[in-house]
């Protein structure tokens, strides 16, 4: 194996392939370029676009996204047939992925064939894609529970037909890290060709598995963003890049600040939310409640932080958020940074309102804090409404573009917009940021967006917060209205006063 300062561990990303066979995931073609776009903005080596022969739709998208002229090379997926790699050779790919069941278990009850049959398919569909000039990946499917003699010879088969890498999927997820170094390790003794790991999540062991292939001599992992994929998932791309650079102190061409910007941009497109406790690019990843915790990495961030990794690496931010661990320390930072210096005395009594609040079963934002703390310090007079909403309506409905309506006093100045959206929240919020805009300047952005808590009853009452930025500040404000449209309008009006406050 290569000293660790000199290997730089490839990126295959099946988000696009694997990613999407998550249950009621269906990507768009004009998403999937979007994802695409970026996947090789964040530097990934390989994108694996699809599999062309599964349908129409599929095939389309994956030439589409070969004509984008990315510097990540294309993949496409084909099983051991002509006409599976033939659909490949027809979208321009750069790589052909094929593969076959190999595990007993597949063979009997999926394709019928003996292991002499695979052998001599595998042989002739590698050279069938060599001849084509493509770069060719060969993948026993089911490796983690293949008989280890003949699996080894499979792969031995694949190098002497001119497989370029060959993979090692634990298909189903069955595999424990001890038991992929031994494994990937008799293949690295077994083949010179270099050897790429896919792993399935079902145990919680995916990114564990990935590293410690890479440990037993893989060049390759083999990951999606945000965990997406069959059942439980593929290995994170986040999490397994961050362990090998930060932890296994190995290179990858990933960009890591654009980790948490690549999540949020999956994670819309694809309906699937990102847990709050998610490693590296949930919204916790890097957020502080406890007093202590809070305190140390006010003075020094990897007291409570593994300080090999920081948020700036991966494009996240720290946040102190406040609750019933809340300390005082945390008060006074947050405090301090819209000019506020309240007395001890008074640190203690916001302190105190704050837990009160939070116990009562509501998340506190900065807007809260700001407001309990104008209150105990007598300073609500400096708190002046940049923006004040006059009227908003909304159109919405079956074969109508949802679209938005407003009037809004903006700096004593009466504003107003019409904007359309994807559902009538977005077109509304649309309208506001239009309003805005034109006054405030462009610079504030909408990070965050959910639906807090609701109510029972039709009448129900819609808790709506946000996080809205501007530069360096980020500010948390929130919207409780029965209709989700204005309660999601004020709580951004809130946070954007909250901004623009001297």
């Amino acid at each position: 194996m290569q000293d660790a300062k000199e290997r730089v561990i490839e990126v295959f990303d099946t988000t696009l392939r694997d990613g999407e066979q998550t249950p009621g995931i269906s990507f768009t073609r004009s998403q999937k370029e979007a994802i695409a776009r970026q996947l090789d903005k964040l530097g990934v080596d390989i994108i694996e676009a699809g599999f062309p022969i599964s349908s129409k739709k599929d095939k389309e998208a994956v030439k589409s996204i070969s004509d984008l002229g990315l510097s990540a090379r294309i993949c496409g997926l084909a099983r051991l047939r002509t006409e599976d790699i033939d659909a490949c050779i027809d979208c321009d790919v750069d790589m052909i992925h094929i593969f076959v069941p190999s595990s007993k278990i597949q063979r009997e009850h999926t394709t019928g064939m003996s292991e002499d049959a695979v052998k001599e398919q595998t042989y002739a569909m590698t050279r069938y894609v060599k001849s084509h000039g493509f770069e060719c990946m060969f993948s026993a499917m089911d490796a983690t529970r293949t008989d280890l003699p003949f699996l080894l010879d499979l792969y031995r088969v694949a190098e002497e037909a001119g497989a370029d890498i060959v993979n090692v999927p634990d298909t189903v997820g069955v595999a424990e890290p001890f038991g992929i170094y031994e494994l990937v390790g008799a293949v690295y003794r077994t083949v010179k060709i270099p050897i790429s790991i896919h792993c399935h999540n079902d145990f919680g062991l995916a990114v564990a598995n990935t590293l410690a292939a890479v440990k037993a001599g893989a060049s390759q992992v083999q990951v999606s963003v945000n965990s997406l994929g069959e059942r439980a998932g593929n290995a994170d791309l986040a999490e397994t890049v961050m362990g090998l650079n930060a932890i296994y102190g190995l290179k990858t061409r990933i960009k890591t600040r654009y980790l948490f910007e690549t999540a949020k941009l999956v994670e819309r497109l694809s309906g699937v939310q990102i847990p709050v406790t998610q490693p590296i690019v949930g919204e916790n990843a890097f957020s502080h409640e406890s007093g202590i915790h809070a305190h140390g990495v006010i003075k020094r961030s990897d007291t409570f932080e593994p300080g090999i990794m920081t948020p700036e690496m991966v494009g996240h931010r720290r946040r102190i958020v406040l609750g019933t661990h809340t300390g005082r320390h945390s008060i006074e930072k947050k405090l301090a940074e819209v000019g506020m210096t309240p007395s001890r005395e008074q640190v203690e009594e916001i302190l105190e309102r704050v837990k009160e609040l939070s116990a009562s079963g509501k998340k506190v934002t900065d807007d809260d804090l700001y407001s309990i703390a104008e209150v105990v310090t007598g300073e609500v007079s400096k708190y002046e409404r940049a923006v004040v909403l006059k009227e908003l309506s909304v159109m919405t409905g079956n074969n109508v573009i949802p679209t938005a309506s407003l009037k809004a006093i903006v700096r004593n100045k009466e504003c107003k917009s019409a904007q359309m959206g994807i559902g009538p929240v977005d077109a509304a919020i649309r309208a506001i940021q239009d309003v805005i805009r034109g006054e405030i300047g462009g610079d504030l952005k909408l990070k965050d967006f959910r639906i807090e808590a609701i109510s029972g009853g039709s009448d129900a009452l819609a808790e709506v917060i946000v996080g809205v930025e501007r530069g360096d500040r980020l500010v948390t404000a929130r919207g409780v209205r029965e209709d989700i449209v204005l309660a999601s309008v004020e709580a951004y009006i809130n946070a954007v006063n909250r901004l623009m406050q001297e």
